[in-house]
């Protein structure tokens, strides 16, 4: 059985260890919000966000692409011969457009055979969280659902934190339902937020799923 790693697209620092540190086929999924909204920035663009989507016109798109090629060439080159660049709208990865939002799509749980290759080869696939289209997925999303597609074991997501904190604490472990109560009701907010929803999804599908060392339950 595989894991899915999501590592986030502001460092690729501690990667490589925690690829390492997996006995399981891994399979790691990247994004790159900082570099994307760096870049805009650059251009006199101004990032703009509807429920945490980011609103990805042509110009944008054409930002979003580039800027995840750059991290996933980071990440592979901080992995090591083992990893194999993927760009997911190149592989299959499917989502469905989000009207409204430009380039945008909720990813749909799909099986690329690039990414089943890689793993039964020993090697590490890096995935971009692009859908055909190109459509811009959430990458903490896309990386539940391809979990939920290839039927990984578990899902681990890479953070700049330890894992979840609740009224001032770490938690080991939230109920998915609990984790989308709270989010449901403002408790939680930012970055934590995709995160738990997209863990709470995988495990409702069957997938184990821990943030940082906080491990969501059924």
């Amino acid at each position: 059985m595989s894991v899915v790693l999501k590592v986030g697209g502001a460092s690729t620092g501690g990667v490589a260890e925690a690829v390492a540190a997996i006995d399981e086929p891994v399979c790691v999924v990247h994004g790159a919000g900082p570099q994307i909204s760096e870049e805009m920035a650059k251009r006199g663009l101004t990032p703009e966000f509807v429920n945490g989507r980011r609103v990805t016109t042509a110009p944008v798109l054409e930002i979003v692409c580039e800027s995840l090629a750059a991290v996933n060439a980071a990440v592979c080159a901080a992995i090591g011969p083992r990893a194999v660049p993927l760009s997911g709208d190149e592989i299959g990865l499917e989502a469905t457009h989000v009207a409204g939002l430009g380039h945008v799509g909720d990813p749909i749980p799909s099986a690329p055979p690039a990414v089943l290759e890689a793993l039964g080869a020993g090697l590490v696939p890096v995935v971009s969280p692009l859908a055909r289209g190109p459509l811009n997925v959430n990458a903490d999303e896309m990386a539940s659902a391809l979990a939920v597609g290839i039927g990984a074991a578990r899902i681990h997501f890479l953070t700049d934190v330890p894992g979840v904190y609740h009224d001032g604490r770490l938690v080991q472990t939230i109920a998915a339902r609990q984790a989308q109560a709270l989010v449901d009701d403002g408790t939680f907010d930012g970055g934590i937020v995709p995160k738990l929803l997209a863990a709470a999804a995988a495990v409702r599908n069957g997938v184990a799923a821990e943030i940082g060392v906080t491990a969501v339950t059924a």
